[in-house]
This record gives structure tokens, C-alpha cells and sequence, in this order.
């Protein structure tokens, strides 16, 4: 009999817990909040400008292409503000990275990419945040500007 309860007890949990593991939260979080984290100051630097969405840059001169990048963090037991920053951060890293490989000194155009989603904005980057893991998408232009 007790086998019978357990074995009941273990299929209403994990019937109620799904929807738990199937949670897709996207979201809009500010990028000068993010970018504003002790974190994200110690390791972006500043050798490499970020320009979001349609903020205005000097001239191009040389354009090395578009870039993506697709960051996951472990979002377990963090609220999705701290995730998302920190995926957020992850995912600037990596354009960074990319724009230092090419001797650029600039990625523009940055726009959030999530789930192919393409969203251009200058205060906002879209995030999705489920129960155990965030994610950020971000597309932008490598380029060495004047």
C-alpha cells in the first residue's frame, strides 16, 4: 500500500512541477543598469565601445561584419534581474572578445537577438528567463571606428 501512495505522491509532483520546467519569461532590462554592475565595469574594460540599437557613433572605418552571440547562464535560486544581467554580460564579453580578435575598437548596432527576435533598442536588451537557466541573444557590427 504505501508503494501505491508514493507512486501517487511522485506523479502530482511531477504533474504540478512541469509547468516550473517549461517557463520561458522573456524580458526588457535596462543595459546601463547591467553595464553599471562591479562585474560588468572590472571586465569589459573600455578598450572596446558598445553602441546600442541607433545610437549615434563616429564614422566607420572599417567594418569587419556582424556578429552573434547566443549566452545561457545557470539561473537557479537567482531572481531573473540577476540571471539576465549576468547572461547579459556573458553574451558583451563574447562581442568583446570578437571585436579584439579583429583589432576593431567598436561593435554598433547592437540589437537583442533572442529566439531570432530581433529587437533593436538603446536602453533595453531582451532576456528569457526560465526556472533553471537565462539567456541573452545579441547580434552587432564589429568595426574600427575614426
Amino acid at each position: 500500500m504505501n508503494k501505491k501512495i508514493l507512486a501517487l505522491v511522485a506523479l502530482i509532483a511531477s504533474v504540478l512541477s512541469a509547468p516550473l520546467y517549461a517557463r520561458d519569461d522573456i524580458g526588457a532590462y535596462n543595459i546601463n543598469e547591467a553595464l553599471s554592475t562591479p562585474d560588468a565595469k572590472a571586465k569589459l574594460g573600455g578598450s572596446v565601445k558598445f553602441y546600442f540599437g541607433e545610437q549615434k557613433h563616429g564614422k566607420v572605418a572599417r567594418d569587419f561584419g556582424e556578429f552573434k552571440t547566443n549566452k545561457k547562464t545557470n539561473a537557479f535560486n537567482k531572481s531573473d534581474k540577476q540571471a539576465c544581467e549576468w547572461v547579459f554580460l556573458s553574451a558583451m564579453i563574447a562581442l568583446q572578445d570578437r571585436a579584439m580578435r579583429e583589432g576593431a575598437n567598436a561593435v554598433v548596432d547592437i540589437k537583442s537577438n533572442y529566439k531570432n527576435n530581433l529587437t533593436s533598442s538603446e536602453s533595453t536588451f531582451q532576456c528569457g528567463a526560465g526556472t533553471f537557466v537565462a539567456g541573452v541573444a545579441l547580434t552587432g557590427k564589429v568595426v574600427t571606428l575614426k
